[in-house]
Order: structure tokens, then sequence, then C-alpha cells
């Protein structure tokens, strides 16, 4: 996650969600009117939230957010796949990123041009369907898809069971602040069901206050 939301459109299931939410879990029915102007923000291209969760993976938010900058120094206010495969390895790490990144980046840049991907079906296919044809990508493992599922296609029922904030977050609110397990964090969010994303944003914003958007 990096950059702070601006005003955007809220999702138009996100109003349902909080009501159910808000009824069915104790935890969120405290937590949720607490970040009244928080939801979802407007996503932007499929590449950039691609190329901004791949440059966010494993670092702090601030440190992602210094990294893109620089990122967009060397390949445009808006990178393109054209404009990133302008760029090379070297140049992006003498801008600061690892040398797994910077090829991760190239790569994932490659997938677009030559079309490995086709984003332009993404919304129409089912979560599973898309992160398959996501982790295909050198760099991309499952934590990043189920961002981009979040992110951009704004699907309602994603639990990224890999996100140590979402993890952190269900342990200090639901058990006490011990050390929870996938299973465990799994069995807390039947209750969420088909509104997963939303409880993880709302858990999200009880680490952070500031509502963040790739």
């Amino acid at each position: 996650m990096s950059i702070a939301e601006t005003a955007s459109i809220k999702p138009a299931y996100w109003d349902e969600a909080v009501a159910d939410l808000t009824e069915r879990d104790r935890i969120l029915k405290k937590i949720i009117p607490q970040h009244p102007e928080a939801w979802l923000g407007e996503s932007t291209t499929p590449f950039i939230t691609l190329a901004r969760a791949i440059i966010g993976q494993q670092i702090t938010v601030k440190a992602a957010d210094g990294l893109w900058a620089r990122f967009q120094d060397l390949a445009g206010k808006r990178p393109s796949p054209a404009s990133v495969l302008k760029t090379t390895v070297p140049g992006l790490r003498e801008n600061g990123l690892s040398l797994r990144k910077a090829e991760y980046l190239i790569d994932l840049a490659t997938h677009f041009a030559e079309k490995r991907v086709h984003p332009d079906r993404w919304s129409e296919m089912e979560d599973e369907q898309v992160i398959a044809e996501l982790v295909a990508i050198r760099g991309i493992g499952r934590w990043t898809a189920e961002m981009f599922l979040i992110f951009n296609l704004q699907r309602p029922d994603v639990l990224p069971l890999d996100d140590l904030g979402l993890l952190k977050a269900i342990s200090l609110h639901y058990f006490s602040g011990e050390p929870v397990s996938r299973f465990e964090a799994r069995e807390v969010s039947n209750a969420w069901q088909p509104w997963r994303t939303v409880a993880t944003w709302y858990l999200w914003r009880s680490l952070d206050a500031v509502a963040v958007q790739y």
C-alpha cells in the first residue's frame, strides 16, 4: 500500500458492506465509525497498480513512496509498459531499486507490451483466474495479485492472508495481541463474507488511520 488516498468515488457496494459488517462483527462495529470518510479509492491503470505493488513489496509505505517518485523520474508520471522498456536495469538500480525489483519491472512491462497478459478481460474473470494469470509474471506472488484484486478491480470479497498488516490487526483485536495463524484468521473472516475486502480495509485503518491506495 502506498500514497494517501484523495477524494474519490465510493465503490457501489461499500455502504451495504459497512452496514452488514457493523451488524455482524463486534470489533468492526467499533472500528468502522472511527473512519467515516475512508473507503477504497478509484483505481489507476492495471500496469501502474502492479508496478507500484512490486516497488512496495517488503518495505515501508514511506520508502515505497520515495522509490515510486524516483521511478517516475525515469519512466514518467504515469509509467506505461513502453516507457518502462525504454529504461534499463542498471538505470533503475541507480534510482534506488534492488536488482530483483528492477528485473521484475522490466518483465512486467514485457508481459504487457507483448500481450502475454489480458487486462481487458480481467474485470470479467473470477478472482482465482486473475491471480493465476498474474503470478506467471516474475515478482508477482499471491499477495501482490490479491492487492491488485482489491485496489484495481475492487473485488469486494478478497482475504489477503499473506498480508502482515491484516494478521497483526486480527491478532490485536481478536486475540488480545497473541500470534495468529492463517487458519485462525480465516476462521475470524468467515463472518465477514461476502465483504472481506471491506473488513480488511478497516482493519488496516485501525493500524494506520491514513487511507492509502495503489
